[in-house]
């Protein structure tokens, strides 16, 4: 029970200790994010483009200014407004800005210097990492995440949509330019500078959506047209190529196989023809003629199926009429409509990660490819220079060896894993590490490996006439397979919660593919910091040990 309560004396004055540090324990984690930025990162980048010692007022130290960025998106604040106001509420924001208080202006333009900055960045922390003993790289996992953009889906157009707003823009420009020419005459008015308007105006960002769709739509016939014309050569020389050609060349090389089984057919006969003229009764049987043969009516079905699906194709696109067309983002024209679990659609970009054991991501690229599989080798290639850079700078164990995971080749990735959106034959086989790519959805693994659980044979049969995907669907099938496998979705998907989840992360502020990128890059980059502050690697005395 309370003896009562402390009184509530609004009016009381008091003051802050004179010593800044005083404000904040010597444990607090912003200690540690100003000692990484003052002292382990290569900040040179930051001063190359700047001069000083000119007219008016001093600037801001863009030392400062990237600690503060650091500390705003490992708590989730990304709004330079936001940032702005916690300068003047938060004791954790002002201890980094040394009681000043940076407009949100400065922020965002200092932000805006991202793309230059953020490679180099994010090596650094990578390094500084591995410097406290991080990093083990003997089994990573590679996986992909939808992350949104600052753009919205209502601002998607078709080409003929994108078409119709240029000309709308052009129309509107038109009749403005009519009326200030009657009012202002020849003179300007009050005309407001080129550079005021932005890097990238309404306009621009509309003819760049447009020149973008154009170019998608020529590379995605050529390549048609490229795949079609293959199928139908090979299907010519009687050696098709493996694949389902596309509708347009399907019917085609339905019709040449067709061909192709009634001439094989016909000389069939006339070669009985030949034998039972020299040979009489001794001859054999007659060859059945073409229309009867197995093979010339299965060949016949295959092409009335081609051309009834090519029919329904067409019949298909004339209802869909505009729905099924590409679409571009007058906003953000580098995002893309991804697809996210649960069905739905987000307008931003795909990010690719690869995660180390103890959940350092130590590769990472911002892609706006709705799929993941043709990411695999850039990424894993990408994998496997961070993992030698990372055994550099370990220190070495008390032995003298290498400070790196145990196994025979220290610093060497010896496994990846990946879930089923990375499986194709060339992932399967391409050089690189070794692999275990899932084959089909976690549940249907799980029931394989449960199947051939008290079944001999703990690996791939090894024949020379199994696929890439069958060798890897047995190889998941067993145990050990199994068992490596389920660490998957812990080592890849547990830096994604923590960006999304604890640090609020799941939109980017930026817009345009290269300064998106740089944002993801630079987010990677603060949760491998807080990686290294929650997991207690980065410390006061394991900054000092890192720095000597």
């Amino acid at each position: 029970m309370a003896k009562g309560y402390r009184p509530v004396l609004r009016d009381q004055s008091f003051l802050l200790p004179p010593d800044m540090r005083e404000w904040l324990p010597a444990g607090h984690a912003v200690w540690l994010v100003i000692g990484v930025v003052e002292d382990h990162l290569d900040t040179g980048a930051l001063h190359a483009g700047r001069r000083t010692g000119g007219a008016g007022a001093a600037g801001y130290d863009p030392v400062m200014l990237l600690a503060l960025l650091i500390w705003a998106y490992a708590h989730g604040v990304t709004s330079s407004r936001q940032i702005e106001a916690a300068c003047w509420s938060d004791v954790a924001f002002r201890v980094i800005c040394a009681g000043d208080v940076p407009d949100h202006v400065t922020v965002a333009r200092f932000r805006q210097q991202f793309p230059q900055l953020i490679g180099e960045m994010f090596a650094s922390v990578l390094v500084l990492c591995a410097r406290l003993g991080m990093g083990r790289v003997g089994t990573v996992a590679l996986d992909g995440t939808k992350v949104a953009g600052n753009a919205s889906k209502e601002a998607n157009r078709t080409e003929a949509g994108l078409r119709k707003l240029a000309a709308g823009r052009v129309a509107a420009h038109a009749a403005a330019d009519a009326a200030e020419d009657e009012l202002f005459g020849q003179g300007r008015g009050d005309e407001v500078p080129a550079a005021a308007a932005g890097p990238r105006t309404r306009d621009e960002r509309i003819a760049a959506a447009l020149a973008d769709l154009e170019a998608e739509r020529a590379r995605l016939a050529a390549g048609a047209e490229a795949q079609a014309r293959a199928h139908r050569e090979a299907a010519a020389a009687g050696t098709p190529v493996p694949g389902r050609p596309a509708d347009t060349a399907a019917a085609e090389v339905a019709r040449i196989r067709l061909e192709r089984e009634k001439a094989a057919q016909q000389a069939r006969i006339d070669d009985w023809a030949r034998r039972a003229a020299a040979a009489g009764s001794r001859a054999g049987r007659r060859p059945v003629p073409p229309e009867a043969c197995a093979r010339v009516r299965h060949a016949a079905a295959r092409l009335d199926a081609a051309r009834a699906r090519v029919a329904e194709a067409e019949k298909s696109k004339a209802e869909a009429g505009q729905a099924a067309q590409p679409v571009r983002n007058i906003t953000d024209p580098d995002s893309r409509l991804m697809p996210v679990r649960g069905g739905g659609f987000i307008q931003g970009y795909n990010a690719q990660n690869v995660v180390s054991e103890d959940g350092l991501i130590i590769a990472t690229r911002l892609t706006n490819d709705t799929t993941d599989y043709g990411w695999y080798e850039p990424m894993i290639r990408d994998a496997v220079a961070a993992a030698a850079m990372i055994a550099a700078h370990r220190p070495p164990l008390a032995d003298g060896t290498a400070g790196q995971d145990s196994g025979p080749a220290p610093g060497q990735i010896e496994l990846v894993l990946a879930d089923a959106g990375y499986c194709s034959e060339a992932n399967l086989t391409c050089d690189g590490p070794d692999r275990l790519i899932a084959t089909g959805k976690r549940r249907t693994l799980e029931e394989h490996a449960r199947a051939a659980a008290g079944t001999q044979g703990s690996s791939p049969d090894g024949r020379e006439d199994s696929t890439a995907l069958a060798a890897m669907t047995a190889r998941l099938a067993t145990s050990d397979g199994i068992t490596a496998y389920r660490r998957r979705g812990h080592i890849a998907e547990t830096p994604h919660g923590q960006i999304k989840h604890n640090m609020n992360l799941r939109r980017l502020t930026m817009r345009g593919k290269a300064r998106a990128a740089a944002e993801w890059a630079f987010t990677a980059a603060v949760a491998n910091l807080l990686k290294a502050i929650t997991t207690g690697h980065l410390t006061p005395a394991a900054l000092n040990a890192a720095a000597s």
